[in-house]
């Protein structure tokens, strides 16, 4: 049985399938084993099938469908990387391929980012 695509870009009307993802060659192919987080010009609203996306800077407003992946949109900045946020989302693993095609697309349409690490403490000064 096919599942359905839990993510809808609204400017296509594209519903991504779980197989591997196409990316345009002027665009760099989604990693899942990098950090990641929502990106801070998107704003989520709940809605009963999941939520809404919409992003302040480019417009583009997307739909997630199931209330699981707005829990891991959510905690994508809690964790090191893809498959961890959906270990600690109890996403499970035979929909996890599906769950990293529908991040690919939201990555493409810049709702989510990828995380830089912050230094981990004060830049060091020079010797005199």
């Amino acid at each position: 049985m096919t599942q359905p695509a839990l993510v809808t870009d609204s400017a296509t009307g594209v519903q991504p399938v779980a197989e591997p993802v196409t990316v345009p060659r002027d665009e760099v192919p989604f990693d899942p084993s990098v950090p990641w987080r929502k990106s801070p010009s998107v704003a989520l609203r709940p809605e009963p099938f999941g939520a809404l996306v919409y992003h302040f800077g480019n417009r583009k407003l997307s739909f997630l469908k199931s209330m699981p992946l707005v829990a891991v949109v959510k905690a994508l900045q809690d964790h090191p990387d893809v498959p961890s946020t959906l270990v600690a989302c109890a996403v499970p693993e035979a929909q996890h391929p599906a769950y990293v095609t529908a991040l690919a697309t939201l990555a493409r349409s810049q709702m989510i980012e990828r995380r830089t690490a912050s230094p981990a403490g004060p830049a060091p000064t020079e010797e005199p």
